[in-house]
């Protein structure tokens, strides 16, 4: 598949997005862990 002459950008732009949705992603993993060990820790008593 040949790109044009913006391949460079091309291919950067979407690693760039591919690395922001993967932190995003990791980042509502780990603060739904945060507050769901809160919520234990205040004895919320659902799941």
């Amino acid at each position: 598949m040949d790109l044009g002459q913006h391949a460079q950008f091309i291919t950067a732009a979407y690693a760039g997005v591919f690395i922001g949705l993967a932190l995003l992603i990791g980042w509502v993993a780990y603060d739904a862990r945060r507050v769901k060990a809160r919520l234990a820790e205040l004895g919320d008593k659902r799941d």
